[in-house]
């Protein structure tokens, strides 16, 4: 039981000022998911660069209790993860560190564009990091794997695939939901807030207690925004297919396609 509750509170995103109060506290570490060249013109000030593309390197968990250790993170630390990518980037590390073992992380609710617009403040000086020591404590109920999907959806589980509406069309896993990625942000916000959110869910008949798998095209960015966005509105049995399309359609899977698409067959709504 402790363990639902904690997933119940789980602070899936964090505004601009709780986040710039946490920093002037010091009790927070920042993570960054843009290139390197990005970063060093700016960033949140005691960010930490994370590049995407290391993660993807090598995402084995071993290597990312590595990595989350480098940045000085242990078990207890509070995480923020931020991008300039609709938050899609900084989902899929956010998703990971939570794979590992890690509670505390949450999405800076706006982009690194939106936060410099606002006027908020900048730096080119990278933060000066000692190392901790951070467990590894699987959580394979966040996975789902090729394997484990027909199975589920079998047993009732919904697929949402996140990716946009044409390439929805052209193929997807059999039976899937399409949900475009583009619908779960605002103007300003990385997610939408929560009641619109519900009611989007609501409106593809996907009831909150269902399990829910998130999908995209190959490495589960989208479907992570897709992930953030369902556990933003307290679904707690959400997975993400993290290898996604790409993997399933090389695997030689099933997949359905829509011939002939019509105008509201491009319409997500």
């Amino acid at each position: 039981m402790c363990c639902l509750s904690k997933e119940k509170t789980m602070r899936v995103t964090i505004d601009a000022d709780a986040l710039r109060s946490d920093i002037r506290d010091k009790s927070v570490k920042v993570l960054d998911i843009r290139k390197e060249e990005d970063y060093k013109q700016g960033h949140i000030p005691g960010a930490i660069n994370f590049p995407l593309s290391n993660l993807l390197a090598d995402d084995s968990p071993d290597k990312v209790v590595q990595y989350a250790q480098s940045f000085g993170i242990d078990d207890e630390t509070p995480v923020v993860v931020y991008d300039d990518t609709f938050g899609a980037l900084a989902s899929r590390v956010a998703w990971t560190l939570q794979y590992i073992g890690h509670e505390d992380i949450s999405l800076l609710d706006i982009t690194f564009g939106t936060w410099k617009k606002l006027g908020l403040e900048t730096s080119v000086e990278p933060p000066s990091l000692g190392k901790k020591t951070h467990s590894l404590k699987l959580q394979p109920e966040i996975l789902a794997t090729a394997e484990y999907l027909m199975p589920a959806k079998e047993k009732g589980a919904v697929l949402v695939d996140n990716r946009e509406r044409l390439n929805f069309l052209e193929h997807h896993i059999p039976g899937a939901i399409n949900i475009p990625y583009r619908m779960l942000a605002s103007n300003q916000n990385v997610l939408r807030p929560k009641e619109e959110l519900k009611r989007l869910i609501q409106n593809r008949n996907i009831s909150p207690g269902s399990e829910v798998i998130t999908y995209c095209g190959s490495v589960g960015t989208l479907s992570g925004l897709g992930y953030y966005a369902l556990k933003s509105i307290g679904m707690e049995n959400v997975k993400l297919y993290v290898r996604s399309f790409k993997e399933w359609n090389s695997l030689e899977k099933p997949i359905e396609k829509q011939n002939d698409a019509n105008y509201w067959d491009l319409s997500a709504e």
